[in-house]
């Protein structure tokens, strides 16, 4: 079998299409995936050819704000037609030109996309062959309808027919790693297959040192909540979009002068971001004041140094499904990589969301009972949220609950076999 992965946007969606791309290409199946350059890396060292001819999200995202197809401060962050905007925008046109030239070289027999990659959707129809999507929040949150109208956009733009039916994205089901009672889908999904998340993405991924050191006297609170920019600052289009978001005055003055002059991404975010403006020192703030440890990932992040107390741990970067597996606690933007991470280790939640499909998985966290979202991004409500969290035992019972469920799910490796059935 042979099959092509296409995947856009943000590197987590790399992440949650890796364990199926694995799982295939150790079961002897060809697998292509086409990713923007900065997904690359997540499949080094696995058996997996990777073409990097996609547009990077940093790029796809200045290319919105300039045509005014999103907005930099949106009075809704959490509004579907801004992910809608970003998943199936003008870059799908190139892209679908790009995977189509591919797909005719590599003959794929089906399509593997990341839920808001749209080219494999309609290089599939094109083709004729079944597409399916791996697990991903963006995708379960996207109103079919408003995918509808903004592809039958791209598909004019391709000389494609239009489309007619709303579902026929998900027209041969999608893969998930939570149980069916523990859906996160905004509607319904038909034929989806659920199998197990995996207790780790990256292969032989050992703890660092550090974690030996690590006091086992208080709860262990993991920290992945950073800010959205935490995910464009490494590119080169950064300065231009921070300026957009910052109306531009700002950031060009503070500038100025400096062309061709190497910034470093977080003195520009820090400059611009001062105290709680910046979510991370709330959050860290907030830690500082509860009965725990906390191992925070900054992600290249600016962090104002004041406000880190002495139960703080601080890192660019951390192993968190790894640490997941003796923590007590997640803190969490929401992003439903985290969400199924925790559940799998069978950790609560504390979810401060940003952007996206962020708000819905916090509400969905509340309703599940498996913790609670932070009801604004003040040092207070983190202590108060965090400290409710660690002394109410009800979270962890729930949370160990919907772990056993998880963990009754099949491996990675039968999901592998529906892609076959799929195939026929």
């Amino acid at each position: 079998m042979r099959i092509l992965c296409s995947i856009a946007l943000s590197p987590s969606n790399a992440r949650a299409l890796l364990p199926l791309a694995r799982a295939a290409a150790e079961a002897g199946h060809e697998v292509l995936v086409v990713s923007p350059p900065e997904m690359a890396g997540v499949f080094d060292g696995e058996p997996i050819r990777v073409k990097p001819l996609f547009t990077d999200m940093a790029e796809i995202v200045l290319r919105l704000l300039q045509e005014k197809r999103i907005e930099a401060m949106p009075s809704d962050p959490f509004a579907p037609e801004t992910l809608v905007a970003t998943s199936c925008g003008p870059h799908v046109t190139d892209a679908y030109r790009q995977l189509l030239d591919v797909a005719h070289e590599f003959r794929p027999d089906i399509v593997l996309r990341s839920g808001v990659e749209f080219a494999g959707y309609l290089v599939a129809e094109t083709l004729g062959i079944p597409h399916v999507t791996a697990p991903s929040g963006g995708g379960q949150y996207l109103d079919p309808k408003l995918v509808l109208a903004e592809l039958n956009e791209r598909r004019a733009e391709l000389g494609l027919p239009a489309g007619a039916e709303p579902e026929a994205i998900h027209a041969n089901g999608r893969f998930d790693c939570m149980p069916p009672d523990y859906s996160f889908t905004t509607y319904d999904i038909p034929d989806t297959f659920a199998y197990q998340q995996p207790s780790s993405i990256v292969r032989d991924e050992t703890g660092p040192e550090w974690l030996q050191d690590i006091p086992t006297d208080r709860p262990l609170v993991v920290v992945s909540s950073t800010n959205v920019f935490a995910s464009v600052m490494s590119s080169s289009v950064f300065p231009r979009i921070l300026g957009l978001f910052f109306d531009g005055l700002v950031a060009g003055h503070m500038f100025e002068g400096m062309d061709g002059v190497q910034v470093d991404p977080a003195v520009m975010v820090n400059a611009l971001m001062q105290g709680d403006a910046n979510p991370l020192n709330a959050i860290v703030k907030g830690l500082s004041e509860v009965d725990c440890t906390a191992i925070v990932a900054t992600r290249g992040m600016p962090l104002n140094q004041d406000v880190v107390g002495d139960n703080v741990r601080v890192f660019e970067r951390i192993p968190q499904p790894l640490l997941l597996e003796s923590a007590q606690l997640l803190f969490t933007h929401g992003g439903y990589n985290s969400v199924r991470e925790a559940v799998r280790a069978g950790v609560p939640m504390a979810v401060l969301p940003e952007v996206s499909d962020q708000l819905h998985n916090a509400n969905r966290v509340e309703e599940l009972g498996l913790g609670l979202r932070v009801p604004a991004a003040n040092a207070d409500a983190v202590a108060e949220t965090c400290t409710r969290l660690l002394e109410d035992p009800r979270f962890a019972q729930q949370a160990r609950k919907a772990q056993r469920r998880m963990l009754s799910l099949p491996p990675v490796d039968a999901a592998v076999d529906h892609l076959a059935r799929l195939v026929g």
